[in-house]
This record gives C-alpha cells, structure tokens and sequence, in this order.
C-alpha cells in the first residue's frame, strides 16, 4: 500500500505520516526533507540559489540517504553526515520554497522518491506526493489547518530549537510559502481530486491518524472486493 500525505508547512504532515506508518507497519519518506538537504547543501556551497542547473545537479548527485536506527526516528544523510537537524534551521526553512521551484531539481528528486516507493509498503509526506510522485497512489490525504494554528506549532518547534519568533512574523512567512508552493509552474502544492481533505485545526493527532487508517483500511478492502 502507497500512502500519500500532503499539505502546506504546519498542517501536521509529519507527526501523521510517522503516526499512520507505525501503526500499520509501513515505511516512511519525508520528501520535503530531500529538497530541505538540497537547499542546505546550496547555501554552505555558496550556490546562487536562482540556478536551477547547478541546483538541479545537486539534487541529482547529493548521497542523501535516511536511517531509521531508533524505529520510528528517521535520520537524514547527506553522505556520513547526519543533517537532521541542520536541514530544519530558520534559513533553510526561508529558502526552501525557491529551490524546491526549480524543474530540474523537482524533476531529479521526482525520480528518487518514486525509487523510494517503487516497492510499496510506504507513507510518503510532502506537497505533490498525490499528483505527481504517487498519482495512483492507494490513499491519498491533504491536511490543512488555520496560519494561526500553523504559526503556533512551528513556533513551538523553533522554540525547541532555542529560536524565538513572533507569532505574526511566522504568520507572514507561511502565507508567503504557501503563495510560493502553490504558485510555482512545477508540481505546485494542490489537493488531488480524489484525496481525503482533513482540517487539523482543532483535532489531535491520534484523531487525525485513525481518519487516515480508517481510509487506509476503507481502501485495502474496496480493492479485496474488485479482486
């Protein structure tokens, strides 16, 4: 089974990608870590952020990896180097939009994240994954949430990290990654047609998780039945 989850920045992709993947036993890529490594590695090489070959290249090249040592934590890899951490900083963050516009990078990670789910068995979580990673995905999801609500959890994650921010300046930042990711030319961020739109807004995660594996079982059995 292909699980697709996608939504703009703070719907809650990630706490319900890992959350849906543990409790039915499949694995898990983050694709908007690949293009957050790609844009980390552009700015410590002084890359012009604006040229899509040299991005795309990159992209394409990078020995980005993911290890799950601790089960249900992935690690991401940029050859030995473990870029958890790194690829999730303020600058990173505020660049990744224009990176992740360019067609040749989106084109060069395209490629390895339908390597990652070429065998199935995967909860896949980003901002195309269900129109163009996995369009036949078996379930697809879009989440969303309020910019208040959003702003308020990445808030919290960068105050885990030691960064404060005011509330209204993160608002401004979101809604200009949204205009950025569902405006670009390539693969913008958009609902498929036949995704499962949920409003994370006022629910909890493991209320959110059971609507997706509720779903998830919904499907598996409509395709028993066809069989």
């Amino acid at each position: 089974m292909i699980i697709a989850i996608d939504g703009p920045a703070g719907s809650g992709k990630s706490t319900i990608a890992l959350g849906v993947a543990r409790r039915l036993g499949l694995g898990y890529l983050d694709t908007g870590a690949m293009y957050r490594a790609v844009t980390l590695i552009a700015l410590e090489r002084g890359v012009p952020l604006e040229n899509d070959d040299v991005l795309g290249a990159l992209a394409l090249e990078m020995e980005l990896h993911f290890e799950d040592a601790v089960p249900g934590t992935p690690r991401a890899y940029v050859g030995d180097r473990d870029v958890s951490e790194a690829i999730r900083r303020p600058e990173v963050s505020r660049a990744v939009s224009q990176v992740a516009a360019h067609p040749n990078v989106r084109r060069a990670l395209t490629v390895r994240q339908r390597g990652f789910a070429a065998d199935g068995n995967i909860v896949l979580e980003g901002r195309d994954t269900g129109t163009v990673v996995c369009p036949d995905a078996d379930v697809k999801v879009f989440l969303t949430a309020s910019v208040e609500e959003r702003a308020r959890r990445r808030g919290r994650q960068l105050q885990e990290q030691g960064v404060g921010v005011e509330p209204s300046a993160l608002q401004r930042e979101l809604l200009l990654r949204d205009a950025s990711d569902s405006g670009r030319a390539t693969a913008p961020l958009q609902r498929a047609d036949d995704a499962l739109e949920i409003d994370t807004t006022a629910l909890a995660p493991d209320v959110v998780i059971d609507l997706v594996c509720a779903e998830a079982r919904r499907s598996a059995g409509a395709r028993r039945s066809s069989c």
